[in-house]
């Protein structure tokens, strides 16, 4: 594979406030998508654009290997379907580098490498959860803040009935859709 074309970046980090400038920290690249949400969601819109974007010949680059992939299944097919159009993979943190022509060790690191991230995952929302059912045990937990007031609820319920889409009434009151639907599923304190 010629390594004549562009060499394209590809950052994520969970949140709006997190600074994405520690990934690929001095790698010279032609293009960068940058997402800024949470590796478990589905809907990565600049992962898709990097995806149409990349073309036989690109290599591109990722800090590692969990800020491409939600989870190990997710990885494999993602390194396979680029590698299939001929793109190049490489992820710094590991400094592994997939082309499609890789050896049967380098797939079982790549499968090995992305079992262990989602198993660290796993161990810490299993912590977090462990922490939460302690902290409400000893009555230190007071939970998150709500995300909307009441006047903000009224509107979220009103613009939903009058048949407003749910993600366009998310995105105006900025909150995620799975926000909307639990409090759409809250019944009315004014009816109780």
């Amino acid at each position: 594979m010629s390594s004549s074309g562009q060499h394209v970046g590809y950052v994520r980090v969970s949140t709006v406030e997190q600074n994405t400038a520690r990934q690929l920290d001095g790698v010279q690249l032609n293009k960068i998508f940058t997402d800024k949400i949470s590796g478990k969601s589905i809907d990565r819109p600049q992962l898709q654009l990097c995806l149409e974007y990349v073309r036989e010949g690109d290599t591109l680059h990722v800090h590692s290997m969990d800020r491409l992939a939600r989870n190990l299944e997710d990885l494999r097919r993602l390194v396979r379907e680029l590698n299939a159009k001929g793109v190049r993979v490489q992820f710094h943190k590991e400094n592994l580098i997939f082309t499609g022509e890789d050896s049967p060790m380098a797939n079982l690191l790549l499968s090995m490498l992305g079992a262990v991230a989602e198993f660290e995952r796993a161990l810490i929302l299993e912590r977090q959860r462990e922490g939460v059912a302690i902290a409400k045990a000893a009555g230190r937990y007071k939970g998150g803040k709500p995300k909307l007031n009441a006047a903000q609820v009224e509107q979220l319920k009103t613009r939903v009935a009058a048949g407003v889409p749910k993600a366009a009434v998310a995105r105006e009151l900025g909150i995620s859709r799975e926000t909307l639907y639990s409090y759409l599923a809250e019944p009315d304190k004014a009816a109780a």
